[in-house]
């Protein structure tokens, strides 16, 4: 015979049966969901940008030798305008 057991959720707190939300719950349950996935990858994203800039930033500095005068994180971004970088 077949299982009938419920899916567990959890809404800020408070837990519900995925099985007992309406259909348009639902829909804005997977789309929360969703969304945090996405936000989640995004940041991860970020942070391989974020780190590969300034490895990059890193290997010019050496490669012009110059001394960094402050911790990378400190050096402003490249205006993509002027191509100069701040």
């Amino acid at each position: 015979m077949g299982k009938n057991t419920k899916t567990p959720v959890n809404i800020e707190g408070t837990n519900y049966f995925f099985e007992d939300l309406t259909e348009k719950q639902k829909i804005l349950f997977n789309h929360v969901i969703d969304l945090n996935r996405k936000l989640d990858s995004s940041k991860f994203n970020l942070d391989q940008l974020q780190i590969g800039r300034d490895a990059f930033l890193n290997l010019l500095k050496a490669e012009m030798e110059i001394k960094p005068e402050e911790p990378i994180s400190n050096v402003k971004k490249m205006n993509p305008r002027n191509r100069q970088i701040n």
